[in-house]
């Protein structure tokens, strides 16, 4: 422990990557938000600080990295896979951010595929923008992407990591030094 009460092991070092890696986390939502790509809160809840030692991780789901790049189209790169069940996460993904096509009323009557002429037309949307960005990729992607999600947090966060670590390191040098001082 310094003079100061700084522990300089362990905890000390533990609760600085916490810290840094929580506000690195907070960051990167807020710029999720800020962006316009927040749709369910998905990839936000997936977002997990680990500590362990001297090693910081924050994990994020799979899809993680499409914040910036966006997603590849089968058109650019014929091995892209798309879920079996890509329409129906394309038809949360609407619900979740207010997206709505014009209903498409049955003209028989009858048992019908959706319970509402709303739900039809929402899925069938769902299905023209699932085969346009499984085959031409994303939005995002087409336009060249962004960097503005957490390319310019990271570096930020390790900046503040290295100074916080550096003035404990420093300090602990220092009051070694005057501890090794014979008068």
């Amino acid at each position: 422990m310094l003079g100061d009460g700084t522990y300089i092991g362990g905890t000390g070092i533990d609760t600085i990557l916490m810290e840094e890696m929580q506000a690195l986390k907070a960051a990167i939502i807020s710029n999720i938000r800020s962006t316009g790509q927040w749709a369910s809160g998905a990839t936000a809840e997936s977002m997990q600080v680990t500590v362990e030692g001297n090693t910081a991780v924050l994990s994020g789901r799979k899809a993680f990295g499409t914040l910036e790049t966006g997603r590849k189209g089968t058109k650019d790169d014929p091995s892209v896979k798309v879920p079996y069940n890509f329409i129906d996460i394309i038809y949360r993904w609407m619900q979740a951010k207010g997206v709505h096509a014009d209903p498409m009323p049955y003209k028989r009557a009858g048992h019908h595929k959706y319970p509402s002429a709303q739900m039809r037309g929402d899925m069938y949307m769902a299905g023209d923008i699932s085969h346009t960005i499984a085959t031409q990729g994303t939005q995002l992607y087409r336009n060249g992407g962004r960097a503005d999600v957490y390319s310019q947090e990271i570096p930020a966060a390790v900046r503040r990591i290295n100074e916080r670590l550096g003035r404990i390191f420093q300090a602990s040098i220092e009051e070694s030094i005057k501890l090794n001082i014979k008068e």
